[in-house]
């Protein structure tokens, strides 16, 4: 347990620029470039690409390339961010499993709000698809919104008719946008990096004046998740989104689904990122590249 560690990142993380009120997304957008690129990018050999119609990047590992596709969603609440941006956590899954990645530059909010970026992430499972790649060997991975879309574009892909793919891994997934989940209460103010007012304000740029009461905008809430692949929920105790990874993990359960929950203590959202700094990032994500190279197929 590395106390002493978890509490210097929350320290950091309380020192980071504060607003006095909303910005302008394109602020918004810069400062959380700036962010995520001190992050560490483990050695991987990333190329531009496209798919799906939106671009993308294609990550190979520098060793031998095992079987398998991670087709990975960055996070950035449904409005920031750009694959650029996962790039440490994605690079760290090839690195970590073997597998190939490809991360989706699907389109934000608020220019283009719900579902856009859900039907881009399906454009990009479909044609993944018709590419000849078995759905069983592809994960669907991704971090906070991403790790949302992870689970919706999965929903989506039973609704059209698509064989699911072969296991979910969501770090710290938002799961409802109605925001009726404990922890919204329980963790404000002990969450270093959200509040309930800057997710509102988010989440009002994704929803454009939308109902978030049904399953594809709060799939913690509503989600039918019968037939869902094995699903592994990674989330820290320090998480306004604490409960959405909880309530979704007793969907499945009751959808007789394989589903793992774990739950780190002290730790902030995403924390997975922070690897080299936190010795349960770098933990974490190792489980995560275990539960990949156990589901996927490999032939």
């Amino acid at each position: 347990m590395s106390r002493e560690q978890r509490a210097a990142i929350d320290r950091m993380l309380r020192r980071g620029p504060q607003s006095s009120g909303p910005q302008l997304v394109e602020n918004m957008r810069e400062n959380f470039a700036s962010m995520m690129a001190r992050f560490a990018i483990p050695p991987t050999l990333i190329e531009e690409t496209t798919l799906g119609g939106r671009s993308a990047l294609r990550l190979e590992p520098q060793e031998q390339t095992r079987a398998g596709t991670i087709l990975y969603f960055h996070g950035g609440s449904f409005a920031l961010g750009t694959p650029q941006t996962a790039l440490g956590l994605t690079a760290s899954l090839v690195t970590k499993t073997g597998m190939r990645a490809l991360s989706l530059d699907y389109r934000l909010a608020p220019e283009h709000p719900f579902p856009a970026g859900i039907e881009d992430c399906l454009a990009a499972y479909r044609e993944l698809l018709e590419d000849g790649i078995q759905a069983n060997s592809i994960a669907f991975a991704g971090d906070s919104a991403g790790g949302g879309l992870a689970v919706t574009t999965t929903i989506a892909a039973k609704v059209a008719g698509l064989p699911v793919p072969g296991a979910i891994v969501a770090f710290s997934p938002g799961l409802d946008h109605t925001r009726t989940g404990a922890s919204m209460e329980t963790k404000a103010g002990i969450d270093p990096f959200f509040t309930r007012a800057g997710m509102q304000y988010t989440g009002d740029m994704y929803l454009a004046g939308q109902d978030p009461n049904e399953e594809l905008l709060a799939p913690a809430v509503y989600a039918d998740l019968t037939g869902f692949p094995p699903l592994l929920l990674q989330v820290g105790t320090n998480e306004l989104l604490l409960d959405d990874s909880v309530r979704l993990a007793e969907r499945a359960r009751d959808a007789d689904v394989d589903v793992i929950l774990d739950i780190t203590a002290n730790v902030p959202h995403v924390f997975q990122s922070f690897i080299g700094q936190l010795d349960e990032a770098d933990q974490a994500l190792d489980r995560a590249a275990l539960f990949l190279t156990q589901h996927l197929a490999t032939t």
